[in-house]
């Protein structure tokens, strides 16, 4: 199969969850045998307009586009359905509903169009009313012109159906895979961290996942010989960024670490003891995810996507908003390390059995197969015209 990819934002990927899903998914693909094109954002890849690289088999093209929130994006997705159109794909697959508004022009060609949703982008604090009603109009694209459309969740798989009455597949993202990590743990202590003695909240640091709420929780219990680190890009909420970071800058018990990458990254989420993701908009957190593969114990808010992954054996739920429900959930957590750890194994085994690579990309194949399958037998099938006489 000849595969288009639209939405990303480049690849290898930096930070965000659609780019490690791509740069997950698309290699095993490439290696079993098909051609996958990733329609970048120079912007990103620093690349030339229009050059061409590679990450592991998969060919990546770097559009115009211009480092500025909404335009790059808006740009290079409308670029990428354009000049799809002319590469003679079988799939034209799309990442995020705002990309999605380009799936019109993309169903001019003869190819199949996916679209995969990670969440209600819409939603986000980041986005204005207008950028807002754009990404809305791109989940009203998606659901009129693509030939399938893939959820990461059985929330977003409800949302469609009782909203637009769209039958959806449902495959969920999977744990991105860890490099080796320092045993010393010689960057953790140069942050002055304990292993195992500190909370870890791992995600772009913006109002929907509500580290704030977290801070506040944490300061407000400081349990005795715990600290709390932040791991996160700033992303576009830079002034909200601001207010958290002098919130805490008096405080000795708050790390900020910035955005990890790599062993680094490794390194902090395997010393973490506690792993907090306090969110009150998801699609399937890769990073609780990726917390839970590593046996790291897991608290989170209660909105549907944590509770599809957490229950009473694999970790604690607080009730999304509710500074005290958190205060409680940590406490609780911090005196019953025995019942903690238990839940820890529980969730780490349930994740090596259900989330995998593998799986996600046979699954994407297997819809791609499908549609040709069935795009083949329309072309085929010859017309039965009734004669009366």
């Amino acid at each position: 199969m000849k595969i288009a990819v639209i939405g990303a934002k480049g690849l290898p990927p930096k930070q965000g969850g659609i780019e490690h899903y791509c740069g997950e998914v698309y290699p095993r693909m490439v290696a079993q045998g098909h051609s996958v094109d990733l329609y970048a954002r120079s912007s990103y890849t620093e690349d030339n307009w229009f050059g061409n690289n590679y990450f592991q088999g998969v060919r990546i093209i770097s559009l115009p586009s211009f480092a500025r929130r909404g335009v790059d994006a808006f740009l290079s997705s409308a670029l990428g359905a354009i000049v799809a159109t002319r590469g003679k794909y079988d799939i034209i697959h799309f990442h995020a509903l705002g990309p999605a508004l380009f799936t019109g022009i993309a169903s001019i060609h003869s190819a199949k169009i996916v679209v995969t949703c990670q969440g209600l982008d819409w939603q986000r604090a980041k986005w204005d009313n207008f950028s807002s009603k754009v990404i809305l109009a791109g989940e009203k694209a998606a659901v009129k012109f693509a030939d399938e459309i893939i959820v990461v969740s059985e929330a977003l798989q409800s949302y469609f159906s009782e909203t637009y009455n769209r039958n959806t597949v449902y495959i969920p993202n999977a744990p991105a895979s860890y490099p080796n990590s320092d045993v010393n743990f010689t960057y953790g202590k140069a942050l002055g961290l304990t292993q195992e003695r500190y909370l870890l909240f791992l995600g772009r640091l913006v109002p929907e996942k509500c580290p704030d709420l977290l801070i506040e929780a944490f300061l407000r219990l400081q349990p005795q010989g715990w600290k709390l680190v932040l791991a996160g890009g700033i992303s576009d909420t830079k002034a909200y960024t601001a207010q958290i970071l002098q919130k805490v800058a008096s405080s000795k018990l708050v790390v900020f670490a910035g955005e990890l990458h790599g062993e680094r990254l490794a390194e902090i989420v395997r010393g973490a003891g506690l792993f907090v993701l306090p969110s009150k908009i998801e699609g399937l957190p890769l990073a609780m995810l990726e917390a839970m593969r590593e046996g790291i114990p897991v608290i989170a808010s209660d909105i549907p996507p944590h509770r599809q992954l957490l229950d009473q054996q694999r970790g604690l739920l607080f009730s999304t908003g509710d500074i005290d429900s958190c205060v409680k959930a940590i406490d609780w957590a911090l005196n019953h390390p025995t019942e903690l750890s238990l839940m820890a194994a529980n969730a780490h085994r349930y994740i090596q059995r259900s989330y995998t690579w593998e799986q996600i990309t046979a699954k994407n194949l297997e819809i791609y197969q499908k549609l040709l399958s069935l795009n083949a037998l329309i072309k085929t099938e010859p017309l039965k015209v009734e004669v009366r006489r």
